[in-house]
């Protein structure tokens, strides 16, 4: 399924009857005669929701807009190293800082033209599907907005421009927003329709945003909120949606790297939604181009994502049995790991990467790398903000993963047990996926299924994490980097203490470079000092320029310094952002009061 490429189009034809959101919202009230012409038929309906699909399936982003986009809007987490400063939690009350409402409100206002202006218009059906699909969108957005917030005010209707009451209500416990929530999702996935046509939301996609979202909430309640019950009625309705989704005809049959760099991915298996890029018609994105082996960039991947990579025996390297398992040359790596290492990076160490040296390549063709490595100049698609590589923006993998994690955590709560057929239709499925012929030359191969009578015993698991999970949540660290998920859920599962630079050297260095046999050329005086290299206990030997031997290890630039402390501060909750003063002081103006976050000074 992929966006209508056409949307745009559509939605300036009907201009000014229905407008962009923000446009929308920050105008006076339709008139009556405009309101009652834009609510006059189904494909209205279809024409004004269409504009929520670039709101919540970014992609790649369009253009040079790429902050929400994979590579490059999710470079805060504990497997990203910055050349520099790391980038740090918020650490003070802001000046301005709110919840934005703008979307909400729009989606409201659909919602009720359909409850209120429509109902003669519409048949029983239609009037299902498009309710589930306003209720489906206001889920999504609450979703995101209580994860970032925690408490924040609930509509379900269109605030009056004169209701101050409504304008500046107080926040709303988490627990009834996400009730809302809860009941928005299932009335989506009772009602939005199991196929609207190519391009457009079903019930498919509904499903397996509901694993995602309700697998979110349920990790919140139980590892921060402490709420075995709500944690449980999360869980339950992730493994619902699952199932719903297992049952379909997906399936995990492409390499992976290729689901990052088809131009086309209609009608494959792997792939529930994405968006599509054609410059045709002028949709296109950047996010190729900073990974394209020309470029320099200053982040990579942590020693810490690297070492993650479980080895192709199944076992963590500290107990694998495969040849040279402790070897971390990237070569060796690639032939020793579980494929989606060799699929996510270039296959040698890259000055180009000033904040790791391990360069990541897994949104550019292998056959672009091999070019550019020869000499040449990249394609001019893979250059500028002219990429036109499709983005899938909800894979059937994430859904597989979703789904195990939600089954073995409601299992420690008093749930069925995870059985190994529930092992093999998700983690072992996701190891079986075919190899690149590229990597397979490079030697390259399957990693063995994961057993549960033979859990990996990893001596760096947290003892608050049974080895089952431990190892599920390893393959969402493998199968994820650098996309979406990472610093999500370093928060569900309430684990920032992975992102303290002051406890975990190896978060700081990036990848492992043979310095003397890999890269002579940075062997040289004038790098004296300039880099540092650190062996597996964390023991870091500084470059002097005559000390060439011993320079090889986890990479560290001397200007790559840690992020401040955030944990334990008195005032600071990293977990949920604060609002701002300015906001506080206007609530408090027009006589109503703005609780501050759980965690910030109220004052």
């Amino acid at each position: 399924m992929k966006y209508n490429r056409y949307i745009i189009v559509a939605i300036l034809a009907l201009l000014p009857i229905i407008t962009g959101c923000e446009d929308f919202l920050d105008r006076p009230p339709l008139t009556k005669e405009n309101d009652e012409t834009a609510w006059n038929s189904e494909e209205n309906i279809r024409l004004y929701a269409n504009k929520y699909y670039t709101t919540f399936f970014f992609g790649y982003g369009q253009g040079w807009s790429n902050a929400s986009a994979p590579l490059m809007g999710y470079t805060f987490s504990d497997d990203v190293v910055h050349n520099g400063t790391q980038p740090n939690f918020t650490r003070s009350v802001p000046a301005s800082q709110i919840w934005g409402m703008e979307t909400l409100r729009s989606i409201n206002i659909m919602l009720d033209r359909i409850e209120n202006k429509m109902k003669g218009t519409l048949t029983a059906e239609q009037y299902n599907h498009w309710t589930g699909i306003g209720r489906f969108f206001r889920a999504m957005r609450y979703s995101d907005l209580v994860e970032t917030y925690g408490d924040v005010p609930y509509y379900d209707y269109v605030v009056a421009d004169t209701d101050l009451d409504g304008l500046y209500k107080p926040r709303t416990p988490r627990d009834e927003v996400m009730d809302a929530v809860y009941d928005d999702l299932v009335y989506a996935f009772e009602n939005v329709r199991v196929n609207d046509g190519a391009m457009n939301v079903n019930r498919d996609i509904v499903a397996g945003f509901i694993t995602r979202i309700a697998l979110s909430e349920a990790s919140w309640q139980k590892y921060y909120y402490k709420n075995n019950s709500r944690a449980q009625k999360f869980f339950r309705l992730a493994i619902v949606a699952g199932d719903y989704v297992m049952g379909k005809s997906y399936d995990i049959v492409s390499e992976f790297r290729s689901l990052f760099i088809s131009e086309n991915l209609a009608g494959n298996k792997d792939v529930l939604l994405y968006r599509h890029y054609d410059q045709a018609v002028g949709i296109t994105h950047c996010v190729a181009s900073y990974n394209n082996l020309s470029e320099s960039v200053n982040f990579g991947p942590t020693a810490s994502l690297i070492k993650s990579f479980i080895c192709n025996d199944g076992e963590v390297w500290q107990n694998s049995t495969v040849a040279s398992a402790n070897n971390f040359e990237l070569a060796n790596m690639i032939k020793t790991r579980d494929p989606r290492l060799e699929a996510t990076f270039y296959d040698k160490p890259s000055p180009r990467n000033k904040g790791s040296f391990w360069y990541i390549n897994k949104f550019l063709p292998r056959s672009v790398a091999k070019s550019v490595e020869a000499g040449n100049s990249p394609p001019e698609v893979f250059t500028s903000s002219k990429n036109i590589t499709d983005y899938p923006v909800l894979r059937y993998a994430e859904v597989l993963l979703n789904w195990i994690e939600a089954k073995a955590e409601l299992a420690t709560q008093g749930g069925e047990a995870v059985t190994q057929a529930d092992i093999d239709k998700t983690i072992n499925k996701l190891r079986n996926r075919p190899i690149a012929p590229e990597a397979e030359a490079m030697g390259v191969t399957k990693t063995t299924p994961l057993r549960l009578d033979a859990i990996p015993d990893d001596p760096v698991r947290d003892a608050d994490v049974s080895p089952l999970i431990w190892e599920i949540r390893r393959e969402r660290r493998m199968e994820f980097a650098f996309e979406y998920s990472r610093i999500a859920d370093l928060k569900r599962w309430h684990k920032l203490e992975y992102m303290d630079t002051d406890k975990r050297w190896d978060i700081l260095c990036g990848g492992w470079v043979n310095f003397p046999t890999e890269l002579k050329t940075e062997l040289t005086a004038a790098n004296a000092g300039k880099f540092s290299v650190a062996d597996l206990t964390g023991k870091f030997t500084s470059y002097s320029g005559d000390n060439n031997a011993n320079m090889k290890g986890f990479y560290r630039s001397s200007i790559t310094t840690g992020r401040q402390p955030f944990l334990n501060e008195v005032n600071i909750n990293p977990y949920l952002a604060p609002v701002g003063k300015t906001q506080m002081d206007d609530y408090e103006s027009k006589g109503y009061k703005l609780q501050q976050t759980e965690g910030w000074p109220q004052n």
